[in-house]
């Protein structure tokens, strides 16, 4: 479960005025169709974060050292800063759904290519090295990711104006702070 809930928070907040959260609202206010959006999100993230949750799963199966360790925990911290910068995207550029594609198929392609090399999927690769349970991070990942993006496609400009995106970004950057402190603290002996 610890690998479900952390993963859940940890992207959720991450992805709070993160590119992908961005291109959420932009689909939703060009297209107006919000079921094939939200599908098409889910599809992306499932498929996006299992493979990002498989590599950073199976790297840590095969670098099992120390130092493959405080890597990680290294990478949370600088996931941490990254969460600071906020992602800007281009509304002005045109964002048709082709004819025989659709919405849903136009979401689909559009958000698993934006994920990739993404905020939320390092944190993904991260998650996945760190907890040994592979359907719960990437069930974690994917929760996280429709916590933040289904909002965000129901209620797009409204909920751009009131939610506090700096606010977001620094939680999201505390948490994964925390969590990469708490691993190097449990690597030097300090826990437990």
């Amino acid at each position: 479960m610890e690998a479900l809930f952390t993963s859940a928070a940890l992207v959720a907040l991450a992805e709070m005025g993160d590119k992908t959260q961005l291109l959420a609202m932009l689909l939703a206010t060009r297209f107006r169709k919000p079921a094939p959006i939200i599908l098409g999100i889910f599809g992306a993230t499932v498929a996006n974060h299992f493979l990002a949750a498989l590599v950073g799963h199976s790297i840590a199966g095969v670098l099992t050292q120390g130092w493959f360790r405080y890597a990680v925990a290294a990478s949370f911290i600088a996931m941490a800063a990254w969460t600071l910068i906020p992602d800007k995207i281009d509304e002005d550029a045109p964002l048709k759904a082709p004819s025989k594609a659709g919405v849903f198929v136009t979401t689909l392609i559009a958000f698993f290519l934006v994920e990739m090399g993404d905020k939320t999927q390092v944190a993904t690769v991260a998650l996945g090295a760190r907890f040994d349970n592979l359907l719960a991070v990437t069930m974690g990942t994917t929760l996280g990711m429709m916590i933040a993006n289904v909002p965000a496609v129901l209620f797009g400009e409204a909920l751009a104006k009131k939610v506090p995106m700096r606010a977001l970004q620094i939680g999201a950057a505390l948490l994964f702070l925390a969590l990469g402190l708490w691993m190097l603290a449990d690597l030097q002996g300090w826990i437990g």
